[in-house]
């Protein structure tokens, strides 16, 4: 085991593991910014193995969480804007993830790039941690947004009515 398997294995334990746990438990306005930062830190665990086992394949699977992880995030919050709206996360809670979330990208893509070097490698490093705090940003700006409106007790979703 070198330095980057034990990053990759702690970060599995300390960042994952609660992040799931958040996912499976309770209500929706624990679920849905835990499974953000689980697909953060999951994109970022393939990104220290990759480093460690010395397997480029896992970085493409990193970039295709970093692009489908948000994309899930705005998914769950559109169908559960109503349990949202009543049941709002609080909005420390969300900075405080949002904040965690942002640290760690820059405390794991930064290290590999340096390890990594100027290259193709390098850029797609830089990719994966760009779209990774750009898809942050933008789901806590959804639940955000959602807690706030909501689309209220049968009220159709918006786009969802049946004037055409």
């Amino acid at each position: 085991m070198n330095g980057w398997t034990a990053a990759g294995t702690a970060l599995l334990l300390c960042g994952f593991a609660p992040a799931a746990c958040g996912v499976a438990t309770g209500r929706a306005r624990r679920r849905v910014p835990a499974q953000n930062a689980a697909t953060t830190f999951l994109s970022l665990v393939f990104l220290l193995l990759a480093q460690g086992f010395a397997r480029p394949a896992y970085v493409d699977t990193a970039l295709m969480l970093s692009v489908l992880g948000p994309a899930g995030t705005l998914l769950f919050v559109r169908l559960l804007a109503d349990q949202l709206a009543e049941h709002p996360p609080g909005e420390r809670r969300l900075r405080a993830l949002a904040a965690v979330n942002y640290l760690a990208v820059a405390a794991v893509v930064l290290p590999l790039c340096v390890a990594t070097g100027p290259g193709r490698a390098m850029v797609k490093l830089l990719i994966i941690g760009v779209l990774l705090a750009l898809g942050c940003r933008v789901a806590t700006r959804a639940v955000q947004a959602a807690a706030a409106m909501g689309h209220g007790r049968g009220a159709p979703a918006e786009g969802m009515s049946g004037d055409r």
